[in-house]
């Protein structure tokens, strides 16, 4: 129920927004607005104001099926136009009017955007800190000298400046647009115990990655942040339980390899299913004071086609966390930036999809985006409000794109006549449409068959 909710109102906000930005912009131009609606189909609630702007009669109208909307403005192409509201219609004013009543829908939610990652800014999010966790063996991380403890206090691109990391998210971010980009990155970071500063460079330019997915991160070797290597809650009949561990011990060493955190636990039993048979071998555990050695047998089972270790129990203690919140200038400022980096990362995606440098899976469909707003919703506001704020990004950026019966679409045709002097014939529009409504269509279906592939593959 919490998913259906989340979603229907992610979605029934972020295409509000859209349409008051082409709304709002409209009756700025003089342009009269006949309906702005919320939702296609059956009308399940209309209202028109009493006192509405001179030369405006809207009806604003809620409709069955949330999954769009529409400004319908006077318009001479649409129907006919009495003489004495014709300097009203939509087709008969300048070129730039209609432009930015255009490209009015996806700033407005670009805007969202930025305010709503501000909220998040000024309000304070509880995030884990910037510690990081036993780097994945073979990974990047690893060759890049890092062995798990390290504090990172500044990070960025390596022929760029770097800049303080507050969070473990902080980093992530940054993590991640490195992938995609082929940009190396460069920490700075202390150790427990050590003086002074160091760094390592992370050589993410070589990754080649296609997807900004959870095996981007094992490859780079940043799963997480560091946690003790304790036992957590144990599932009844698991390999735990019937090693007869208990919730808060602390794994000391696993065999004779020592355990340093609960990375390096959690990767061990992973491993231990390679082989087809997890191996038995003995943990030493401290448990009320004292070391114990307890023999354990991790039970076998298979992540896709891999097979892997299970122990049946959470492993590691919960991590450090800080709160993150800054003031209202900082705020803001960061919210703008977020967006714009967010907006550039999708950009540069979705180009490298288009020739074939990115694969097709980074597109989502209503099932992914239902399924991560009922996720984030149960997280907490704040997490609600970033995926909120991401989604209203996606769908801003989305509407740019130079397609036709988009957004874009309209500026391309918009651009057309502004360096020809004359507009696209009604033959061309028809075929451009056609060919629009074809893209979406596909895009459309390949999201969706991502989407079943991901909940249910």
């Amino acid at each position: 129920m919490l998913t259906i909710v989340a979603f229907t109102v992610a979605l029934g906000l972020l295409i509000a927004v859209h349409e008051w930005g082409h709304y709002r912009v409209a009756v700025a131009c003089g342009i009269k607005v006949l309906r702005f609606s919320v939702g296609f189909g059956h009308v399940l609630y209309r209202w028109k104001p009493r006192r509405q702007r001179p030369g405006q009669d809207t009806e604003f109208v809620l409709s069955v099926f949330p999954l769009g909307g529409y400004v319908k403005m006077l318009d001479e192409r649409e129907g006919p136009v009495e003489a004495a509201e014709r300097h009203l219609a939509f087709n008969t004013q300048p070129l730039r009017k209609r432009a930015a009543v255009v490209v009015a829908g996806p700033i407005a939610n670009l805007l969202l955007a930025v305010l709503l990652y501000s909220a998040v800014n000024w309000y304070g999010v509880l995030e884990p800190a910037p510690v990081l966790a036993s780097p994945v063996a073979g990974s990047i991380a690893e060759r890049a000298g890092l062995h798990g403890g390290e504090q990172v206090r500044q990070a960025g691109f390596a022929d760029g400046a770097l800049r303080a990391v507050r969070s473990l998210e902080d980093l992530r971010w940054l993590l991640t647009r490195g992938a995609l980009d082929g940009r190396d990155v460069k920490l700075q970071y202390t150790r427990p115990q050590e003086r002074g500063p160091r760094e390592a460079v992370l050589a993410l330019g070589a990754l080649q990655s296609r997807d900004a997915d959870p095996q981007l991160f094992r490859r780079i070797g940043i799963l997480g942040p560091w946690t003790a290597p304790a036992i957590g809650e144990v599932v009844p009949g698991g390999a735990a339980e019937r090693a007869g561990l208990r919730r808060g011990d602390v794994v000391e060493a696993v065999g004779a390899v020592a355990v340093v955190d609960g990375q390096q636990l959690r990767e061990r039993i992973r491993a231990s299913g390679a082989g087809g048979h997890p191996p038995r071998e003995t943990w030493r555990v401290r448990r009320d004071g004292r070391s114990l050695d307890v023999p354990v047998q991790p039970d076998l089972a298979r992540d896709g086609e891999q097979a892997i270790g299970r122990l049946g129990a959470y492993v590691g203690a919960p991590p450090q966390m800080v709160t993150v919140r800054y003031g209202p200038l900082d705020g803001l400022t960061r919210g703008a930036v977020r967006t714009w980096e967010v907006s550039l990362l999708s950009l540069r995606v979705m180009g490298r999809m288009v020739i074939g440098e990115a694969s097709l899976k980074n597109l989502s469909g209503p099932l992914t985006i239902a399924d991560y707003a009922g996720k984030s919703a149960s997280l907490g506001l704040t997490q609600y409000l970033v995926f909120l704020a991401l989604i209203s990004v996606s769908l801003g950026v989305l509407n740019l794109l130079p397609v036709p019966v988009l957004d874009g679409g309209h500026l391309m045709y918009y651009l057309w006549e502004a360096v020809t002097g004359k507009s696209v014939s009604d033959a061309w529009m028809e075929r451009l449409q056609r060919g629009g409504i074809a893209v979406l269509l596909a895009m459309m279906s390949i999201a969706l068959f991502n989407d079943v592939s991901r909940l249910f593959g």
